[in-house]
């Protein structure tokens, strides 16, 4: 039971909402943004997280490779990316050097890559079906879970092919599932000031239709703690939760916290850890028809995202095992953002959770509930 006692009229309005599985409003959630203690989103959130999941906490195996940082759009919050015209300061991986880093998983028990990075003119649509072509009679069983919707949309753009076409190309060359990487904001007053030049909400928000009728799975995410207000962030919300009411084809939310390190945004003060887990109590609260949601623990960091097990994620992530630069080159926590399975269950353990292995779409590979980190690390087959 979530105590109500001393909470305003339209606090215990919201909180009845929540507690007898009524869908709460925008202004509910405006409400919860601006006069919601921590305690009280965090009961909401976790109680709610534990309706639909008990103590499971998922994490996944995988890798990622980012093709290039050498991109044609400058968002001002990004610290990753070089201008096409600077290129000589960025990174270009071949098409070889990228399939190496699949084979160097060869005999490892990984079961996602994920494929993202800077918008390059020169590895367009083909280049990338072809790595795919090649990944995928490398290794069949891997899940290829990959590119944005604004590399998607750079894409097709300059292959002259529809939405559809494009991603019915991309999902018959191997592509499984789409990350949710481009959304940022979605209100044109803000992505109007951060990100005027790549693809507008309505794009974003297509593409991902269009892959869920093509039997795809997607995730979401939203940049938050920056100039955004609060009642940008809870319009943001709203376009996701129509459209999964439309489509039921998004996996998870995931709240990605704004870092200002070396970009034209350092000025902005990042936000409060307290805020942080208010953001995620409430996104598990608003967006009632999204199964999970994630908290990222590279760029949180991982006693961060250790805490928000209580504030209604459900979801850590993977053991990454990479040196992903997106996050780490803006200032995440996580410089090296690498953990073993043993980490991550002893992790979740410390939480008082249930550490569940997980593919892509959420298949259930196994329970480490009964098992140490001994006899994990021991397990070549675990490692």
């Amino acid at each position: 039971m979530i105590d109500t006692e001393g909470l305003s009229a339209g606090l215990k309005t919201i909180v009845e909402k929540v507690t007898t599985g009524e869908r709460i409003s925008d202004q509910d959630a405006l409400v919860l943004f601006e006069k919601g203690s921590l305690a009280l989103v965090g009961s909401l959130a976790n109680s709610l997280r534990e309706k639909k999941h008990g103590d499971t906490t998922y994490f996944n195996r995988n890798f990622h490779i980012e093709p290039t940082n050498v991109c044609v759009f400058s968002c001002n919050f990004c610290s990753y990316s070089r201008l096409y015209a600077h290129r000589d300061e960025g990174w270009e991986l071949t098409m070889e050097q990228m399939l190496d880093i699949v084979k160097s998983y060869d005999n490892k028990p990984v079961t996602e890559v994920h494929i993202v990075g800077g918008v390059h003119p020169k590895m367009n649509l083909e280049f990338f079906a072809e790595l795919m072509r090649k990944i995928k009679a490398h290794r069949p069983a891997l899940h290829i879970k990959g590119f944005t919707a604004v590399e998607l949309d750079y894409m097709f753009s300059k292959a002259k092919k529809t939405m559809e076409e494009g991603m019915k190309y991309l999902h018959e060359a191997g592509l499984d599932s789409l990350p949710g990487g481009g959304a940022e904001i979605f209100h044109p007053e803000i992505r109007q000031q951060i990100c005027a030049d790549k693809v507008d909400a309505r794009g974003w928000l297509q593409i991902h239709e269009t892959a869920h009728h093509l039997g795809m799975h997607s995730n979401a995410t939203m940049l938050y703690g920056h100039i955004e207000k609060y009642h940008h962030r809870v319009d943001h919300m709203r376009r996701l939760r129509e459209l999964q009411d439309k489509t039921k084809g998004f996996n998870t939310f995931i709240p990605l916290k704004f870092r200002n390190k070396d970009n034209d945004m350092s000025g902005v003060p990042e936000s409060t850890i307290t805020e942080d887990m208010k953001m995620y109590a409430i996104a598990r609260i608003y967006l009632d028809n999204f199964p999970h949601i994630k908290a990222y623990w590279p760029m949180l960091g991982r006693e961060s995202a250790q805490l928000s097990l209580s504030f209604g994620v459900n979801d850590i992530d993977g053991t990454i095992d990479d040196t992903t630069k997106i996050y780490s080159m803006a200032g995440a926590e996580e410089q090296t953002p690498s953990m073993t399975t043993a980490q991550l269950v002893t992790l979740i353990k410390q939480a008082k959770r249930k550490p569940v292995e997980r593919g892509t779409l959420y298949d259930v590979i196994r329970d480490y509930s009964d098992m140490d980190a001994k006899e994990i690390e021991s397990n070549p087959l675990l490692n």
